[in-house]
């Protein structure tokens, strides 16, 4: 899963992914972007227009590669990030200190607990916790069923800063009543 949403990253970027493998030695990814040359203002406006926080967030997935880069990049935003790699993991953290956590950011598709089973044990520990989906694929869960589990929003991978940036800011600051989809 974990390579599918480089993947999907890198082609949105329309960059390219090569991979060469040795038996017995392993594999090396190259990830090749293509230059851009843009001024140094229009940068400065494009990051300016995404929206930034400060609240703490418990950031849950089971894949390392995707907990380091969803660290960074919430970090970049602005808010306090603590990931952990598993549900239970991520439930205990939460149990001991509920009330230090302004959000949750979970995939759904995790060894030991689900994602949807992670925000039903959150929202039994504490009832106002906003809680974020993100999956690349299930069968069994869509912007319309996460609502019967008390999610604020819904996310598809691979999905851009902008659209994570949005999608918190628009859960924190309340504007969702419901599980809303971003894609």
């Amino acid at each position: 899963m974990g390579l599918s949403v480089v993947h999907g990253i890198v082609k949105g970027h329309k960059g390219v992914v090569t991979v060469e493998s040795e038996t017995g030695k392993g594999s090396t990814f190259t990830v090749y972007f293509p230059r851009v040359e843009q001024d140094s203002e229009v940068l400065a406006e494009i990051d300016c227009s995404i929206p930034r926080g400060h609240e703490r967030i418990l950031f849950v997935d089971d894949e390392d590669m995707l907990i380091e880069m969803g660290k960074h990049v919430l970090e970049d935003l602005g808010y306090e990030v603590v990931p952990k790699t598993d549900g239970l993991e991520a439930l205990s953290a939460f149990q001991e200190e509920s009330s230090k956590f302004d959000l949750v950011i979970t995939d759904q598709t995790m060894p030991y607990m689900t994602g949807t089973d992670l925000a039903k044990e959150l929202i039994s520990v504490r009832p106002d916790i906003p809680i974020v989906l993100c999956t690349g694929f299930s069968e069994l869960v869509n912007a319309e069923s996460s609502k019967a589990f008390g999610i604020k929003a819904f996310l598809m991978k691979p999905f851009s800063v902008q659209e994570i940036a949005r999608t918190i800011r628009r859960v924190l600051d309340g504007k969702s009543e419901s599980a809303q989809v971003n894609r």
